[in-house]
Formats: structure tokens, sequence, C-alpha cells
């Protein structure tokens, strides 16, 4: 089983008049409708792994409001167990998506007092557990982001595959210094860094690099122009992206995370030396697969 833990949230996204008359998507100006969808960085990764079929749970602190309900129903019926989430009777953290031309997304949050922020530490984990991805906002707000952050330090001094995507949200980070700190000092409880070429300029180091800080692997996401893999071993492998004529870029990096777990998993690669002894070959198959994965997310509106 693998586990996906952090926030579980809607994602607001527009509804534009030209995109739902013709799909003509040169004007962003004035959208006619917010709507709801389901979402969270977490979240979108646990329901793709249970779509890919992969067995998966979901660990979080979800709101009994009627959001909250329909975050559950989501992760049933992609198949993903509940049995770790935690529930509260605070509202649902809220996500206002704006889109640019080119489909990019960024975000407003409105996530005070709600109800993943007060996720609490749950017992061990397990012992069916074979990996723990973590990242984005549950890693920031406190004071869930403690308890998230001493799940990674726990699970993986138990030998347990972890892999961190940070999926850097500038607006929701009070202190950037800090955060690049405290993100250094995770790097030895990583088994795969993920992150995209925005994460990285804004994290202010290399990635090929942070291998020789933990990670067995880091894996770089670069939008149109594909990803690119570094392992500890000195391996480096490139991708290019899969053409999608892109309606939004929300989940995409979601499902690379979970693209890329579902296919380690199928090679018995879920260790460190089980990264290293993929090689270029199997990290090429791995990473097109990734690919063809947010191309899928990207063809589609929202996450």
């Amino acid at each position: 089983m693998i586990v996906v833990a952090g926030e579980a949230l809607i994602d607001l996204v527009p509804q534009h008049a030209a995109v739902a008359a013709a799909g003509d998507r040169t004007d962003r100006t004035a959208p006619t409708a917010l709507l709801p969808r389901l979402g969270g960085g977490p979240f979108n990764t646990a329901v793709a792994l249970g779509r890919l079929g992969s067995p998966a749970a979901f660990c979080s602190r979800i709101s009994t409001d009627v959001f909250g309900d329909m975050l559950m129903e989501g992760l049933r019926s992609s198949g993903v167990d509940t049995s770790l989430v935690q529930r509260g009777h605070e509202p649902t953290t809220l996500a206002v998506a704006a889109l640019g031309p080119d489909g990019s997304a960024g975000y407003g949050f409105y996530a005070e007092g709600s109800a993943d922020r007060l996720f609490e530490l749950p017992h061990a984990l397990p012992p069916e557990v074979r990996a723990l991805a973590l990242g984005t906002c549950s890693l920031v707000l406190e004071p869930g982001a403690s308890a998230y952050e001493a799940l990674l330090r726990r699970e993986s001094a138990r030998g347990v595959f972890t892999l961190l995507d940070p999926n850097i949200r500038p607006g929701v980070i009070p202190d950037p210094d800090a955060y690049r700190t405290r993100f250094t000092g995770w790097l030895p409880s990583v088994t795969l860094l993920k992150l995209s070429q925005d994460d990285a300029a804004w994290l202010g180091g290399v990635p090929a690099e942070w291998t020789a800080r933990g990670p067995a692997a880091v894996v770089l996401t670069r939008g149109a122009e594909g990803s690119t893999v570094w392992t500890a071993d000195g391996t480096e492998v490139s991708v290019p992206a899969a053409a999608v004529s892109v309606v939004d870029t929300i989940g995409a990096g979601d499902a690379v995370n979970a693209a890329v777990l579902h296919a380690l998993a199928a090679r018995d690669a879920l260790s460190p030396p089980g990264l290293v002894a993929l090689g270029a070959s199997g990290w090429r198959e791995v990473l097109d697969f990734a690919s063809q994965a947010a191309a899928e997310a990207c063809g589609r509106a929202g996450a």
C-alpha cells in the first residue's frame, strides 16, 4: 500500500463563457462562475494512484461539512482507503485558481481555521505500507505541518520509502528563509524528491546536487520541456513532455507523483537501491509514463 498524507481542499476553478461555448481560451478576463473541484496536491495524488490501480490510502484531516463529504466520496469512488482520515467540524480549505493564457494556474488560499490544519500525528502506519508521499501546503500551515513532518521522519526512520513534493505556494509561506531551512532538514528523510522547475528556482538550489543530502533520486518537471531525473550514482535521464492541448495545468504535478510511484511499485523499485538499479532505460520508461499521466491532467479542466 502507498499512503499519501496532506491536505484535501476545494479548488474554485474559473468558468469562462468563451470556454463553455466554443473552447476559445483567448479571453480569460471575466469568469462567469467559480466551479468547485476536488483538489489539494496530496488528495490528487491519492486519487490518481487509486485510478491507476495501486493500493492507496489517504492520511489527512477532512471537514465534516458538505465539501468534506464530497472529498471523502471522491476518495472512495477512486478506490482509496480512507481509514487513516481524521474528521473535524472546521470548514474545508478553499483555493481560488487564476488561470493564465497558457493554462498555468496560480492560487489564493482561504485556510484560516480549516480542518486540515489541525491534523494530528497518527499511530504507526500499517505494516503493509510500502511508501509514503507528502507535500504542498500541509508542510507549511501549522500546527498540522509539524505533525506531517514528524510523520515523514518517523516512517523514514523505520525504512518506509518516502516521496516529497514541496509544490511551493509562496502565498502561504510567511517566512521563505525559514521554510528553505526546514526543507533542507527534511532531505535526509526523503527517498525520492520530486519538484517543478519553479519550485527549484524558488528554493534556490541545484536539483542534481540534492542527491548528496539524502534523496536517492531527484525528479524535476519542466512543463512543456519534459522532465529529468538525477540519481545518487550519477545517472541523468531526460524525457520530452507528451503532446497535449492544454486546458489548464491544475493537478499535473500530482499526476506525475502518482504515476512515478505506481511505475516504481510495478518494478519493485520502492527503495534507494531500487531507484539506482533502474538505470537509464528503466527511468526513461517511468518518466515517459509520468508524462502521459500529466498530459491527461492538462487536457481537462481542474485536477
